[in-house]
């Protein structure tokens, strides 16, 4: 944890989870986001509907519901991702953005398929599933850091008076070289 200085001469930690919705990895993570909801939509409307056409019986119906499990989860990360960048460009408050009719409700969802019927789904759906699971534990890791109640967040360190005397000298000295 980065420790910056307080108006008093006190470290103080600084918060990742404040940087966090301005940061460049979240700029990249809603780029990523982004364009995956692009490319998995431009599929499903095109070769993956001629590939469908083509399957057998049991793997069609895989394909099916792996298909309406991946638009489902890119849905909640591209809503996620939007009421992120709403509170990073200040559009709303992070409190607000945590609000019951704001939340974005995450949850974990797994393939729909077993491996065997997996491996046997065109292998662009495969990978848009693969990637879009990926996106979805960072997203959800993200959240529990952001959204986490209070009691959970590790405490910021308290620097005892004797560490603060000795940063003083330790300044004190540092300067007159």
């Amino acid at each position: 944890m980065r420790m910056s200085e307080s108006c008093e001469g006190v470290r103080q930690p600084v918060s990742f989870v404040d940087k966090l919705a301005s940061s460049e990895g979240f700029s990249a993570m809603f780029k990523e986001g982004m364009t995956l909801v692009e490319d998995a939509a431009a599929y499903l409307d095109g070769q993956g509907r001629d590939e469908a056409k083509t399957l057998p019986r049991a793997v069609s119906l895989a394909y099916a519901a792996e298909s309406m499990r991946l638009t489902t989860r890119l849905m909640q990360i591209a809503s996620w991702l939007l009421l992120q960048r709403a509170v990073n460009q200040g559009e709303m408050s992070r409190s607000q953005a945590a609000s019951d009719r704001h939340r974005v409700k995450l949850s974990q969802q797994e393939l729909a398929s077993n491996p065997d019927v997996f491996a046997a789904l065109p292998e662009k759906l495969r990978e848009l599933a693969i990637h879009s699971l990926r996106l979805q534990a960072r997203v959800i890791h993200l959240d529990g850091l952001i959204y986490a109640p209070p009691s959970a967040r590790p405490t910021p360190l308290k620097i005892s008076p004797v560490e603060q005397q000795l940063a003083r000298l330790r300044d004190a000295f540092s300067a007159g070289m």
